[in-house]
């Protein structure tokens, strides 16, 4: 069964960097296209950054600050998150589509970030 795990989250100071990693194991083919999802605390999921061609990429408050990327021969995708404030903190998600633009879509646990002082 595919799985996704995520990895890098954790507590910075305003103005400092996480990397967040999202890596697919088990998986049947290639990674079709990745997105990464914020969901503050009290407040509901919403899409930052996505490959996929019909969004995106870069939700207008993390533009310019979030970067993705990824490793496909890894099966590992990344977002690379700069200058980070109070709003950035909340549980971050990747999913990653497999296969095509109709394939299967999987989705990470969440991983914490906190941005305080």
């Amino acid at each position: 069964q595919v799985h996704l795990v995520e990895s890098g989250g954790g507590l910075v100071q305003p103005g400092g960097s996480l990397r967040l990693s999202c890596e697919v194991s088990r998986s049947f083919c290639k990674i079709y296209s990745v997105g990464w999802y914020h969901q503050p605390p009290g407040g509901q999921r919403e899409l930052v950054a996505t490959d996929d061609g019909y969004s995106g990429p870069y939700a207008e408050s993390v533009r310019g600050r979030f970067a993705m990327s990824r490793d496909d021969a890894e099966f590992t995708v990344y977002l690379q998150m700069n200058s980070l404030n109070q709003d950035d903190t909340g549980v971050y998600f990747c999913n990653v589509r497999l296969c095509s633009e109709l394939g299967p879509l999987y989705w990470g646990q969440g991983i914490e970030v906190t941005v305080s002082s």
